[in-house]
């Protein structure tokens, strides 16, 4: 084959994992002198080649994974290299010479995995060095002189050697940004260096032999430092100038022996100013750390201190001792970590808070003893992308609870939201608002109308020009608008007219057009081939061929400095009628584009306008012929060459492997698909395996269905039943005698492999060629690869393929043809290799094989009829009955629920107080439970769990169902189980394994056991308190108390902290609480009281006194404020604290409004109390539905995996949670849309607007609305 000439413009070629050890290398790489970068890996490679002596401008050389063992000659022939990569080869230090390092710009260096036994001679010459990669040789010292002369490198890796100290001058890496010293052993090596490498971000040490006394006191100078690998150290505590390091991101401190509990400060004294004054104050310390890995360790507890980490993402502690104790409760603090990974540990339990991570992804707890898991498993259960419960057999899965079980999540999107149809639904009244009403018809009031139209016409003629042209410009602007998103937001309701109503198919014109043509002044041209327009390069602009038809664009900037464009299509005198009809054609299409308003304008060969030649300098030149062909097909017999292919498996597909034409190469072991053009032939050896025979046949009948119109005849049969005409074409002579059956011999190798194939991608720039490799994703090479804008060169050495993309440019084109001319001959493939080349859409099955998944040839069973698939038993009728749209938005349209008086709830509560023969109370302290002394009854406390045992009386009944008098009576037992907002799961659990089952034991089937959280109480319960049930924040007991931290809500509060309580009733007086809130005078409201505790002590006395103010709002029912002034009396020791009755504007100036953060504006009305309403939507049962929550809801009552809808008789809040689906959303939104219809209709005189809300995004006129709103929560300490 010719010579190409394109060698030399040849600027990066890919070699990587061709054969050169059984392969000679390509003579024609030393043509290619323009060469800038070169990969030669996998090549099993010994020496450097020859031919690398031509590449003087070659700059980054990789010959990775080869049998190298010196690099003597051509390499140091080579001037201009920047970067060489040696790793795994078998290179000794004798093997390279100094001259290798001559070069001044030499900035990488990888000599990774080798046989290196000393610095390489003459390295201290390349000063230019940046990254340097010495790692797994036998490297035993350092020349002091090296960093003397090299002291710019960032990258520097010396792991893996035999290193036991480093030489004083590795202070001067000032710039060095990563350091890896792994496997060495500098024991005795103080690392002094280490703390002037300011720049230093990354540094690993594992296995260095690292104590505290070989390393530095301080680092606190590295503050770029952001990851330390300090793993397989035997250090028994994490060092500690690791807290030094104020920016460290990254901590690997595994395999050491780090017993106990682990050391992790986060906070300590340091440099810095508070209050105007430089010295030293308490400074956080790892507040920015991601990363920790403490694996194979022999921890048995992680410090509570750790849930102060609030950054980290990934926690690893496996193979450690840790326990059920020895996990902080407060890990649900974490809110950013996402990997938690505590394998081959002792776990029976995980903290309940572990599942509240909302980002948690991977929970890996394989290999514990686990027993049972937190119900709030369920809550992550769904978002995580790995749950690891292996090797655990003791483990019980807790059962999903039914208020979290959710539905199939089947997407319901053709529902009927209109008022009409879901009041209908509901079963409500058809109430129209009176805005829906017709509009009355005055005759006289539409004559005065008219009139003062008319009179001010003409005074504001000018004025309506103006509006009614910027009222064209907006339409316009909406109709463009409407067009780019697919269609028009509205119809006209002018009827249309037959022809109007036909549909335009719509027009994808990046198949025609780049997405960026005409953003940037300036000429464009396309030329017509092939029915498409083919943009054209600026340097042939102005010259038209004869036989062609093009387009111009000219895109300019007019007088508004807005982008504007001319557009034309030129007509060739010669030029074909399909060449005339497409460039008028995509000259729209063009327009249509860019949504241009200028028209398309016809200029044809010798009668162009001024204008036109004025954007080619006023001269424009024609040229003879044609350059693109005709779009229509000629007639004429398509030449198929012979070609014969040995059958392989790939997988499901199959491997056409190109052979010689010959009878010599057939073999009895395989399938053998002759192809003639007209003809084709599948062969059958004697020993060929039956899937590729049915497989064989089935690609020669989609060869000639696809690419021969199925005109090719397709012949079949086994070795030895060959006819004529099938020797004929596989070459044997009439007059010679062909093989028999026994002459056909077994010669492929039992070993064969087809050759690997080689996708390359054609690079073009200006002046030179590039030829990389595309990357293989999972090894695997797929369709998807393909980009249209490109051209590939496929390389699977008996064929190389050029596959040519729709968008492609011509000179890539060309290109591409004479490089494959240029790599089939750099390579001894035989006679039989051959050059196709392929365009997008019109691949041939050949081509396709070489992909994976590409239509694949698999032998399908066709002996299915309708009449077997309906025994089966499917019905599609009724299956497609069960998929019709239900929803339930009944709640919506339901009054809301009439609070209730008094006397009613006084009266409740006496009969269920009479039914109470016995209460036993007891609260968890520690890990166990204990009697709740008789004057802390009715006080609750957030972070405690409280086990209530309630002795019911039941009259004994008769058969008939009526109190029986002479039967004896019967009693029940209830146990309630209290939790509190901050307190763990924990207590749940200690009471399941000891109270529960005492009490079990003692009353049987008599026992019931409620379970319930705070603030979601029943009235039942609520009622043995007698309106007197406080909630404090906090726990009931614990140790003296630290500094408060704003970000512990649920930390005990200092004894002498102030105390505010608010007191109120929801819906039902038996619902009544008195809450702990925050201190903060916002929160009062002139309908409610309220209790202050103001202390006059300092923290540390034994006693404790103050003031107590009992604030009455001036729209405060009677009965609370009587009932407030109870609660205080009973709350605080009247001889400590004296006790003062506020009315609402009598407040004292000085500790009043101090204890409560000073005066603020504070609302006057609680108007929304008697408006207020929650609902739930969901799609837990199936279907979409809409439930309404009690009038007494609380802040958990807001689910993450649902979206609310509040009213305050203001405003309508949609809120959404973390994990609500989208159908959910769509759904939830039109149904909020519907309820505000329906409102407008029943309170036209309180219009509502809709408002979204996100968790933790909640604005007052939201949370006003919960008593008690507290921050979200969170686990708790206990």
């Amino acid at each position: 084959m010719a010579a190409t000439g394109v060698l030399p413009f040849v600027r990066g070629i890919d070699f990587t994992k061709n054969d050169f050890k059984t392969e000679a290398f390509p003579a024609s790489v030393g043509k290619m002198t323009g060469l800038r970068w070169l990969k030669l890996n996998r090549t099993g490679l010994q020496t450097i080649p020859e031919e690398l002596g031509n590449l003087q401008k070659l700059e980054h050389l990789h010959m990775m994974h080869n049998a190298l063992e010196k690099v003597y000659g051509e390499l140091t022939q080579l001037p201009s290299l920047r970067s060489i990569n040696l790793r795994h080869n078998c290179i000794r230090t004798s093997g390279l010479p100094a001259e290798v390092f001559n070069s001044e710009e030499l900035t990488t260096l990888d000599l990774s995995h080798n046989k290196l036994k000393e610095i390489p001679e003459g390295l201290e010459r390349a000063r230019s060095l940046l990254s340097v990669n010495l790692s797994h040789n036998m490297i035993e010292i350092i020349p002091n002189q090296l960093f003397v002369y090299v002291n710019d490198i960032l990258f520097l890796d010396l792991s893996h050697n035999k290193l036991e100290s480093l030489p004083p001058q590795t202070r001067r890496l000032v710039n060095l940004q990563t350091l890896i010293l792994n496997d060495n052993p500098l024991g005795l090596f103080q690392m002094r260096q280490l703390p002037a490498l300011t720049s230093l971000q990354c540094l690993h040490m594992a296995n260095t032999q690292r104590s505290p006394s070989n390393l530095p006191p301080l680092l606190d100078t590295l503050v770029n430092l952001t990851e330390v690998d300090l793993s397989r150290n035997k250090l028994a505590k994490i060092p500690d100038c690791l807290f030094t390091v104020p920016n460290l991101k990254r901590l690997n401190i595994s395999d050491n022996n780090i017993a106990g509990e682990l050391n992790v400060a986060v906070g300590g004294w340091g440099e810095g100013e508070e209050g105007g004054e430089v010295g030293w104050v308490v400074r956080d310390l790892w507040t920015r750390l991601e990363v920790l890995n403490v694996c194979r360790n022999q921890l048995t507890a992680l410090p509570p201190s750790l849930c102060k980490l609030t950054n980290i993402r990934r926690l690893y502690v496996n193979d450690n001792r840790l326990d059920f104790n020895g996990v902080p409760a407060g890990m649900g603090k974490l809110a950013a970590l996402e990997v938690f990974s505590a394998a081959h540990n002792r776990l029976e339990m995980i903290p309940e808070g572990l599942c509240r991570c909302g980002a948690l992804k991977k929970l890996i707890l394989a290999s514990n003893r686990l027993v049972t898991l937190p119900d709030t498993i369920h809550l992550i259960s769904d978002s995580l992308e790995v749950l690891d419960l292996r090797d655990n057999p003791d483990l019980i899965f807790p059962p999903r609870p039914a208020s979290m079980k959710q539905g199939a999540g089947v997407e319901f999107y053709n529902v009927d939201f209109s008022l009409h149809n879901q009041l209908r639904q509901a079963g409500a009244a058809k109430d129209l608002p009176p805005s829906m009403a017709g509009p009355s018809k005055d005759p006289i009031a539409r004559k005065l109308r008219l009139r003062r139209r008319k009179d001010t016409n003409d005074s504001d003629n000018q004025d309506s020009a103006k509006i009614l042209k910027g009222m064209k410009d907006v339409a316009k602007e909406k109709e463009k608008t409407n067009s780019q998103e697919g269609g028009a937001l509205y119809e006209s309701l002018k009827p249309k007219k037959w022809d109007e109503s036909l549909e335009k198919p719509s027009l994808d014109y990046s198949e025609f057009f780049e997405p960026d043509v005409g953003q940037i002044p300036g000429l464009t041209v396309w030329e017509i081939e092939n029915f498409l327009p083919n943009q054209i390069d600026e340097s042939i602009h102005g010259k038209f061929y004869e036989g062609d038809c093009y387009i111009v664009l000219k895109t300019f900037l007019d007088d508004s400095n807005a982008i504007s464009w001319q557009i034309y299509f030129w007509i060739g005198e010669k030029a074909t009628l399909d060449k005339r009809a497409c460039s008028a054609i995509h000259a729209v299409n063009l327009r249509n584009n860019l949504g241009a308003d200028c028209r398309s304008i016809r200029e044809e060969q010798g009668d162009e306008s001024d204008a036109f030649l004025d954007m080619f300098g006023g001269e424009i030149s024609y040229i003879e012929g044609g350059r693109t062909a005709s779009g229509f097909y000629t007639v004429e017999d398509v030449e198929f060459p012979t070609r014969l292919y040995r059958i392989h498996p790939n997988g499901t597909g199959l491997h056409l492997e190109p052979v010689e034409v010959s009878p010599d190469s057939l073999d009895p072991r395989y399938v053998f698909l002759l192809d003639g053009g007209k003809r084709m032939f599948v062969w059958y050896g004697n020993k060929c395996k039956n899937t590729l025979k049915s497989k064989t046949r089935l690609m020669a009948e989609k060869i000639s269905k696809n690419e021969r119109k199925n005109e090719s005849d397709i012949g079949t049969f086994h070795q030895g039943e060959e006819t004529a005409e099938f020797w004929s074409l596989v070459g044997v002579a009439e007059d010679e005698e062909p093989p028999s059956e026994d002459d056909i011999e077994e010669h492929v190798p039992e070993d064969f492999v087809p050759k690997r194939s080689h996708l390359y991608q054609v690079g073009l720039g200006m002046g030179y060629l590039e030829l990389p490799q595309v990357e293989l994703p999972q090894g695997k090479m797929t369709r998807e690869l393909l980009v249209s804008k490109h051209v590939y060169v496929l390389d699977c050495f008996g064929d190389v393929f050029v596959w040519i993309g729709k968008k492609s440019t011509r000179l890539v084109r060309a290109a591409s043809l004479k490089l494959s001319q240029e790599l089939v001959c750099m390579k001894d493939r035989g006679l039989n290799a051959m050059v196709t080349v392929v365009k997008e859409g019109t691949e041939s099955q050949v081509f396709k094989s070489k992909f994976s998944g590409w239509d694949d040839v698999i032998a399908v069973d066709f002996t299915r009829t309708a009449e077997s698939v309906r025994r089966t038993g499917a019905d599609i009728n009724a299956w497609a009955k069960k998929q019709q749209t239900k929803t339930d938005l009944s709640a919506l349209f339901t009054p809301r629920q009439i609070p209730v008086p008094l006397a009613e709830a006084q009266q409740l509560m006496d009969e269920w107080n009479e039914d109470l023969e016995q209460m036993e109370t007891f609260v968890l302290e520690g890990k166990k439970f204990v009697r709740l002394p008789e004057d802390e009854f009715g006080h609750f406390y957030s972070a405690d769990c409280y086990v209530f045992l309630c002795r019911y009386w039941v009259p004994a009944q008769a058969e008939d169902g009526e109190p029986d008098e002479d039967a004896e009576d019967d009693f029940q037992c209830v146990v309630y189980f209290w939790q509190g907002r901050h307190a763990s799961n924990m207590g749940w659990l200690t009471f399941t394994f000891s109270l529960q089952k005492k009490f079990e034991s003692l009353f049987g089937e008599k026992l019931e056991v409620l379970r319930m959280y705070q603030q979601q109480e029943p009235m039942k319960f609520m009622s043995h308190f007698k309106r007197r049930f406080v909630i404090h924040q906090g726990r009931r007991k614990a140790a003296p108390p630290l500094p408060r931290q704003p970000d512990h809500a649920d930390a005990p509060a200092p004894a002498s902290a102030v105390e505010f309580f608010h007191l109120r009733c929801n819906g039902n007086p038996i619902c009544c609480r008195c809450v702990q809130v925050a201190p903060d005078a916002s929160v009062l409201n002139s309908e409610f009281c309220y209790i202050l505790k103001v202390p006059f002590s300092q923290p540390g006395q034994e006693q404790e006194s103050g003031i107590v103010y009992v604030w009455l709002g001036a729209k405060a029912d009677p009965d609370e404020a009587r009932l407030a002034e109870e609660i205080a009396t009973e709350l605080y020791d009247a001889e400590r604290f004296s006790l003062q009755v506020l009315n609402e504007g009598e407040e004292p100036e000085n500790f009043f409004w101090i204890g409560i953060g000073g005066k603020k504006p504070y609302d006057t009305s609680a108007e929304y109390m008697r408006y207020s309403r929650l609902f739930r939507c969901t799609n837990e049962k199936g279907y979409f539905s809409i439930s309404e929550k009690c009038s007494d809801f609380c802040q958990d009552e807001l689910d993450d995996d649902d979206i609310m809808i509040l009213d305050n008789g203001e405003q309508v809040f949609l809120w959404m949670g973390p994990r609500c689906s989208e159908v959910e959303v769509k759904l939830a939104y039109k149904s909020a849309q519907v309820y505000i219809q329906h409102l407008r209709v029943k309170q036209p005189e309180r219009p509502r607007k809709l408002f979204l809300t996100l968790k933790g995004k909640e604005s007052r006129r939201f949370y006003k609305c919960f008593h008690g709103w507290s921050p979200r929560p969170q686990s708790s300490l206990c």
